[in-house]
């Protein structure tokens, strides 16, 4: 099980130096797309410049022109993408192939999808990475939970590893472990970040 700190409310200087302090905890630190919507993509490379041992991944929730976008976050030095789940199988497709060109890979963010499981078999048969169920903080503001939408789409795939993102509380933590996701993505609730 791999661990994921999201970054988004910090600027690039603060999230390296956040980054560092946490790196022997965490296997992926995340430039959330807050950061990159200020300060660009040279943010990744500020952060990808200024650490070693932990992936770092690019949070641009890609939703067309895949290939282009992806190259361009590699070129800025992101070792992981994400791109949104609702995007066309074309998109997703190019992304794929566009991160596994360079030995990268592909988080497929799915946020807003509405049949979970029907397109997590389909995100698995493209190629997906990673598979992130996401509750989003508009729905977080209602109570929602990851947990249900973790299982659903645990219980459908094959090749891809699962990640779960938002709602992840310290009284709920112990469940989501329990379902043994690939990948748990923390951030804001965690380290105000």
């Amino acid at each position: 099980m791999e661990l994921q700190l999201a970054i988004d409310l910090l600027n690039k200087e603060d999230a390296a130096e956040l980054a560092n302090k946490v790196k022997d905890h965490v296997d992926i630190v995340e430039i959330g797309t807050p950061i990159v919507i200020n300060e660009g993509l040279p943010a990744v490379k500020h952060l990808s410049d200024n650490i070693d041992g932990v992936k770092v991944l690019a949070d641009l929730k890609i939703m067309d022109a895949a290939d282009y976008e992806v190259s361009q976050a590699v070129k800025y030095g992101a070792d992981v993408v994400t791109i949104l789940g609702v995007a066309e199988d074309a998109s997703i497709k190019a992304a794929v192939e566009e991160a596994h060109k360079h030995g990268k890979q592909l988080l497929v963010d799915m946020i807003a999808v509405q049949d979970l499981q029907k397109r997590a078999k389909e995100l698995d048969a493209l190629g997906a990475d990673y598979i992130a169920v996401h509750t989003g903080y508009d729905l977080q503001a209602e109570g929602v939970s990851p947990l249900d939408s973790l299982r659903q789409v645990k219980s459908v795939i094959s090749n891809s590893k699962v990640a779960v993102a938002g709602g992840i509380k310290p009284e709920t933590i112990k469940d989501i472990v329990a379902e043994d996701p690939d990948l748990i993505i923390v951030g804001g609730r965690h380290c105000k970040c």
